[in-house]
């Protein structure tokens, strides 16, 4: 049976502080964290129960310098033109902006060091949005259980750019897709509150933009 949540936490506290922890220790993290981790992923919805997913533990596997190569490429190509390039999303403003851009780039820098990678997989030849219905619930339930044990992790997709090389890289087999890589550490920095805008502005009661009064 799954172990319970550990003493003291509180899910909706957990929940509002589960923010990207992208610069990570390299201390090594006890199985027995990974495997509630683990756990708490095959705990998730997924469709008619089917559970086609499966969950690729990578530590030491020379796969993960090749992915992280394709990850700083897409950063340099992609991804740092558009941060630099794009007015800070809701909750935020340009310090954190920067400090979440610097964030990245050690990301992505540091990608392969991280202890321990959770490659979240999903049966299945065409991988699509709905597909993932049956994984990214998995992948949340997993983040969250790395916060409530002190982990630090974030959702990573960006290898997906370069899906075929980096599943190859990693020992994906045919018929298998790699949906999210969770690097997980201990973090260097402190967990707090996560940055979002109004919940009034993307709320809507009975017809879309029509305002929930209250909320």
């Amino acid at each position: 049976m799954p172990e319970a949540t550990p003493g003291g936490t509180d899910i909706f506290d957990i929940m509002h502080t589960t923010r990207a922890m992208r610069r990570l220790k390299p201390d090594p993290v006890p199985d027995d964290l990974i495997r509630k981790i683990l756990l708490a992923g095959q705990a998730a919805a997924n469709g008619g129960n089917t559970q086609r997913w499966r969950f690729l533990v990578l530590k030491n596997h020379p796969g993960k310098k090749i992915v992280q190569s394709y990850y700083k490429k897409l950063f340099d190509d992609v991804v740092g033109p558009r941060y630099r390039n794009s007015p800070p999303p809701p909750g935020s403003d340009q310090p954190r902006q920067l400090r979440q851009m610097a964030a990245n780039q050690y990301l992505t820098d540091h990608y392969h060091e991280a202890p321990v990678w959770i490659v979240a997989c999903l049966e299945g030849e065409n991988p699509g949005y709905s597909s993932g219905a049956s994984i990214y619930p998995a992948v949340q339930n997993m983040l969250l259980a790395a916060r409530a044990l002190g982990l630090g992790s974030t959702l990573t997709t960006r290898h997906i750019g370069h899906a075929k090389e980096c599943d190859e890289a990693m020992g994906i087999p045919p018929g298998f897709h790699s949906y999210a890589i969770l690097p997980i550490g201990y973090p260097m920095g402190r967990f707090g509150p996560v940055g979002r805008g109004p919940l009034s502005e993307i709320v809507y009661l009975d017809g879309w933009d029509k305002p929930y009064p209250g909320i």
